[in-house]
């Protein structure tokens, strides 16, 4: 794991958790690891936003451990930005199989103060609720170390709007289609492909596309 404090239990304190992923089999097999741990309490849980939304407001739980993916409706990054919004927003620790930069920004940017990948161990994922129930920063180690490098990149960074053109392009949509999904003109379209081309080393679509699959800035398939 990357950046998890070493800070011990707090004694006498439980954290309250609501468990947020649209896999029913996957909220009963967290609910049973956490229930082993005196200090971490599962007080609720959802499968999407709306029901998120309700159960937190009812619940008040100190961490919402959240998936990215939530079925056909909005995802787990528009989700903790709702929760965050609230009035007594939850601190949010994201546990997904998604590392690519996209996610992982999406996530943070929307509030998450955590991101942890589903294959951490379980002593980890305890300590990563601990510690997020503190505010405090939580990173699986590939994910840390994909931030380091984004950071410390000699090149230019994809950015954000650069990322949705990406993802838009791997979804086989031209010029036209893109410009309507992004609510921008055709000439702006065409200007973002320039940048990201030029940031990527590369001269067509499909080298654009194979570039940021590799250097794990979108998901395959996206």
């Amino acid at each position: 794991m990357g950046v998890v404090p070493d800070g011990g239990d707090e004694r006498g304190r439980t954290v309250r958790v609501v468990l947020v992923d649209d896999h029913p089999v996957v909220r009963a097999g967290l609910r049973a690891l956490l229930s082993g741990q005196d200090d971490l309490d599962v007080v609720g849980e959802a499968g999407d936003l709306e029901a998120a939304e309700r159960v937190v407001v009812a619940q008040r739980p100190d961490v919402v451990l959240m998936d990215l993916s939530l079925g056909d409706g909005p995802g787990g990054a528009e989700t903790t930005a709702r929760l965050r919004a609230l009035p007594q927003p939850p601190q949010v620790l994201v546990l997904t199989t998604y590392d690519t930069e996209a996610d992982i920004l999406r996530a943070l940017e929307a509030g998450a103060v955590g991101y942890l990948l589903k294959d951490a161990p379980p002593d980890q994922l305890f300590a990563g609720i601990r510690a997020t129930a503190r505010g405090e920063t939580v990173l699986a180690a590939s994910v840390a170390a994909r931030l380091v490098r984004r950071t410390a990149s000699p090149g230019p960074a994809v950015t954000e709007r650069e990322v949705e053109v990406l993802e838009l392009l791997a979804r086989g949509l031209g010029n036209r289609e893109m410009a309507r999904e992004l609510l921008v003109s055709e000439a702006t379209v065409k200007s973002h492909l320039s940048h990201v081309y030029t940031k990527l080393g590369v001269d067509t679509r499909a080298g654009a596309v194979a570039a940021a699959i590799e250097r794990r800035i979108i998901r395959s398939g996206s």
